[in-house]
């Protein structure tokens, strides 16, 4: 397995004491400490350790075959990549930011003064990465920022601090290990700097510094896609992840961000809080973006969840409309997520997602974008990204099910 080796490289100078994925007591192959073990084993042992110390934020692998862990094997290689349909998960890593999580991880912000907040606040997934990767999600909107002694990158969203201890390379050994028991699959993961972390968190040449290192490992050279500046074939992309990059490498030479691989949407060219912005993410070929990240409704002060609700499905119903009916070669990119914890009452993430009981007798946006997708079928939408993306149960299937693996399209100005 060509993880194991690089594995070996990478991570099993710094070995400690082994320990399973699956969390399942650790025992010594050989009593007595006998040096027999070979380097396969320990190669083995190392994986499994990495993969352990990824959990909080990735989950406990497990390898899953099954019709939604491998959709993509349906559609033929020559199939670009944005003329599919590709489910994401915004702040993917909050999955298991809990009240638990919260206390468990008191002694540690608190030596940052971090204040603390209702865990609904930062919460926008339910289920694991690892579960979502077999459930079919293939775009990862993850937040990075370094940990509290600004020693390494961990997972973040605002204040809420997900795991002190699973760094972003641990957590990038679990989607390196899903590809090599997927090939079929393509994966995207974006990486945005998040901001109002600890009173003295900065996005300074450290960070950025140390993600470039975690980005050009080994491991990274061959499982990200060394790509530039362009979005190709799904043949290009399969066993692969490409890099969406939503940061800059500002405060380092030109030579490190030239070095990296992906696409930039630099943070200086997306427009904040936005239902339409269009991204020039490559000057040369005229590559854009059409993205809607209204993740903030701008409604009256003290508007009502069903207020919310309808102000952000209205932007993101008709930036579909335009993936479906405009631009039929370039990216498209929705956010179905949004919050607005300044209006009064404050509207959580999952209450914009799922509604807020009889006060939204309509259900939230994924319930009330269910029939919306029913009148999309045969339509690229490009990417859509989705808070609790499993309620209602239909919604991933429904999207999913959008585009015939047939070739066929139905987007005005063909294909």
């Amino acid at each position: 397995m060509a993880v194991v080796t690089l594995l070996t490289l990478t991570a099993l100078a710094t070995l400690a004491e082994p320990a399973l994925a699956s969390g399942a007591p650790w025992h010594h192959p050989y009593p007595g400490g006998s040096s027999n073990c070979s380097s396969s084993a320990l190669a083995e042992f190392a994986l499994g350790k990495v993969l352990n110390d990824g959990a909080p934020v990735f989950g406990v692998y497990a390898d899953v075959q099954d019709t939604t862990s491998t959709w993509m094997k349906a559609y033929a290689d020559n199939t670009l990549i944005v003329h599919m349909n590709l489910p994401g998960t915004h702040d993917a890593d909050t999955w298991n930011y809990s009240t638990a999580t919260q206390q468990s991880l008191d002694h540690v912000t608190q030596l940052a003064n971090i204040t603390e907040y209702n865990v609904a606040a930062y919460r926008c997934q339910d289920l694991s990465m690892l579960t979502m990767l077999n459930d079919g999600i293939r775009v990862f909107d993850l937040r990075y920022a370094f940990d509290v002694t600004n020693t390494t990158l961990v997972f973040w969203h605002g204040p809420g601090l997900v795991s002190e201890t699973a760094t972003v390379d641990d957590v990038l050994y679990g989607f390196y290990r899903w590809l090599d028991d997927h090939p079929s699959e393509a994966l995207f993961l974006s990486f945005q700097y998040e901001g109002s972390t600890t009173p003295y968190g900065r996005n300074d040449a450290g960070v950025q510094l140390q993600l470039f290192n975690t980005l050009t490992t080994p491991a990274a050279r061959q499982y990200f896609l060394q790509t530039t500046g362009s979005i190709g074939t799904l043949g290009e992309a399969r066993g692969k992840i490409t890099l969406l990059k939503r940061f800059d490498e500002d405060m380092l030479p030109a030579y490190y961000t030239n070095a990296l691989p992906g696409i930039h949407f630099s943070p200086l060219n997306w427009t904040d809080n936005s239902p339409n912005i269009t991204l020039v993410y490559n000057s040369s070929t005229g590559g854009t973006a059409y993205i809607e990240d209204y993740y903030q409704p701008l409604t009256p002060a003290n508007s009502t969840a069903e207020e919310n609700i309808e102000w952000k499905l209205n932007a993101t119903e008709a930036h579909i409309t335009m993936a479906a009916t405009t631009h039929p070669n370039e990216l498209f990119w929705s956010f179905a997520s949004s919050t607005n914890l300044v209006n009064n009452p404050p509207i959580t993430p999952a209450i914009q997602a799922l509604g807020n009981g009889s006060l939204t007798p309509g259900g939230g946006v994924n319930q009330r974008l269910v029939p919306f997708l029913e009148g999309m079928k045969g339509k690229r939408l490009g990417i859509v990204m989705f808070d609790f993306y499993e309620q209602p149960a239909e919604l991933l299937p429904l999207f999913l099910s959008l585009l015939p693996a047939n070739g066929s399209r139905g987007v005005a100005g063909g294909y």
